[in-house]
């Protein structure tokens, strides 16, 4: 499989821009076509903004002809709305914002969560400060062995195949079966021409499974995080937390999502 038809979310901030050259990086190596969605809402235009949130089509016609890429630009509508056909856009990866609050008020509130859960497609969720430069180098992969992880591993596939590193990251106790899930993982991507090794790290009660994922020396120095997300119920989520928001609110790295 690979990423023919891709989808990002723009909006006036800085941050779109990153995402908007990190949809034509990818589109130049797949010789994919690109939808760019404005989801900006009705504050963007009015003050400071206003001038990046008339210019952001432009923007994306000009990123379009300078990199010789195909594509269409949508507004979602009415503004700050992403309405059931903005969702229903085909595409084989969605490039969305990340939930930070410097850009809320300019943004669709509900991205990146509503992407994630309508778009039947991987999400690739950028942060908003993380700098433009080389990404999908070295990657950890998020692994419990779920449903929701084993279709992301499936969905990053294109990217994994151009890693120069893949790190299998299990927190599990010691009497778990996720370490032979991992291996027999480590099998699976050998077979797509993946090199991939396991970093293992025994949950004994001390810390959170996010807070052993980011301190994993693998990840502190990784480029993209593949996971799983929103593989509980709301109610389960309210009541517990949710390790999906956790990893789309952490500030420093890509986060390559599926649901």
């Amino acid at each position: 499989m690979g990423y023919k038809d891709i989808l990002v979310y723009l909006d006036p901030t800085l941050a779109s821009q990153t995402r908007l050259a990190i949809a034509m990086q990818i589109a130049v190596v797949e010789g994919a076509y690109v939808t760019g969605v404005d989801a900006s809402t009705d504050e963007a235009f009015v003050g400071d903004w206003r001038e990046a949130a008339m210019n952001i089509e432009s923007d994306f016609q000009a990123a379009l002809q300078s990199n010789l890429v195909s594509g269409e630009f949508h507004v979602a509508g009415p503004r700050g709305m992403l309405a059931p056909e903005d969702s229903a856009i085909p595409a084989d990866l969605v490039i969305a914002p990340s939930p930070s609050p410097q850009a809320r008020r300019l943004i669709h509130p509900d991205l990146p969560d509503a992407a994630i859960k309508a778009a039947g497609a991987p999400v690739l969720v950028v942060p908003t400060d993380w700098p433009r430069g080389d990404w999908g180098k070295n990657i950890v992969i998020a692994w419990n062995g779920d449903r929701e992880a084993r279709r992301a591993v499936r969905d990053a596939l294109p990217i994994l195949k151009r890693a120069e590193k893949v790190t299998i990251f299990v927190f599990s106790r010691a009497t778990s079966g996720l370490r032979s899930a991992a291996d027999r993982l480590v099998a699976h991507l050998a077979r797509h021409g993946v090199t991939a090794e396991v970093s293992d790290w025994t949950n004994t009660g001390d810390v959170t499974a996010v807070e052993a994922l980011f301190a994993s020396l693998d990840t502190q120095t990784a480029d993209l995080l593949v996971a799983g997300g929103f593989g509980h119920s709301r109610l389960f989520e309210r009541l517990f937390g949710s390790v999906s928001l956790d990893l789309l609110r952490q500030p420093v790295l890509p986060v390559l999502m599926s649901h």
